[in-house]
């Protein structure tokens, strides 16, 4: 955990950036580089009754670390996609609590 969910972005470009990506974010974090995942989802964008490519956007979604640590992750996970060459992308945090959470079936919280 944490765990990004990318769309909009080729697998590609993903794959090139993922190692350094992920090491950055961990030193961020300070966690283990095994602690994230990355998924990148295949999606079809409709607009105006014709598909259209989908808006890059990466969703992280973790337990809350606080905002200095959030606008880091931000910046780095948006540098590193521009220097991919993706021109745009948009990241957004949806926070987990961890009594909500579970592994094998027992909360986190605990």
């Amino acid at each position: 955990m944490p765990q990004l969910n990318v769309r909009g972005i080729a697998f590609d470009e993903m794959a090139g950036i993922s190692s350094a990506l992920i090491h950055e974010l961990a030193g961020i974090c300070e966690c283990g580089t095994d602690n994230f995942t990355i998924d990148l989802l295949q999606t079809v964008s409709v607009f105006d009754g014709r598909q259209v490519d989908t808006y890059p956007f990466i969703e992280v979604a973790w337990f809350e670390r606080g905002q200095a640590v959030r606008d880091r992750l931000a910046e780095a996970i948006t540098r590193h996609i521009r220097a991919a060459g993706v021109e745009d992308v948009e990241v957004a945090f949806k926070v987990y609590r961890e009594n909500g959470y579970y592994v094998n079936g027992r909360p986190c919280g605990e």
